[in-house]
């Protein structure tokens, strides 16, 4: 795969591997994104290869750097992360600090990613990382404390939704 394939995906210039271009995926209803196990790894790229899917971007230095300089790709990037708190039934407030909360349709979409060893688990885990790697730290920041909000409420329940392992990963993923 070309180094630079990810950046022309995000500057909506080239698709992904199964010729799928960036706003399309955006558009796409909260069902097709929970259908779909192979987009994820595109709209929150990382640095390290993917288990879950061989033909997802690999970033290098040099395209984390492009992503941190350039306000397009960034923007792009917070539009990506934008669609995806709505599919998990949340949404970013542009208050000072930065912040994340639950959405009118939260009851209805918790019911699609709060539940025991579910893999949105995973992809938030990507997502957090993802977006600090790519400079959007205060994004993360933001998501780490709303989901921290939330599990603090599911662990005090008899059966709570996210496990504690779950959690750490998430809270790993903010800190490093």
């Amino acid at each position: 795969m070309p180094d630079n394939m990810i950046l022309r995906f995000y500057a909506g210039a080239g698709p992904d591997v199964h010729g799928r271009f960036l706003n399309e995926i955006q558009s796409w209803s909260d069902d097709e994104l929970e259908r779909s196990h192979n987009f994820i790894q595109w709209l929150f790229p990382l640095d390290k290869e993917s288990k879950a899917n061989s033909d997802a971007p690999v970033l290098d230095e040099d395209t984390i750097r492009e992503f941190r300089s350039s306000p397009a790709l960034r923007l792009h990037l917070q539009e990506s992360f934008i669609r995806i708190l709505k599919f998990y039934g949340l949404q970013l407030r542009a208050t000072v600090p930065l912040s994340i909360v639950r959405g009118q349709n939260y009851a209805e979409r918790a019911t699609e990613w709060l539940t025991p060893n579910n893999h949105n688990h995973l992809r938030i885990t990507r997502i957090l990382k993802s977006l600090k790697l790519l400079g959007l730290k205060t994004n993360a920041s933001a998501f780490y404390d709303c989901l921290s909000d939330i599990c603090h409420e599911e662990f005090k329940r008899a059966s709570p939704q996210i496990s504690r392992d779950t959690f750490k990963y998430w809270e790993s993923a903010a800190s490093g």
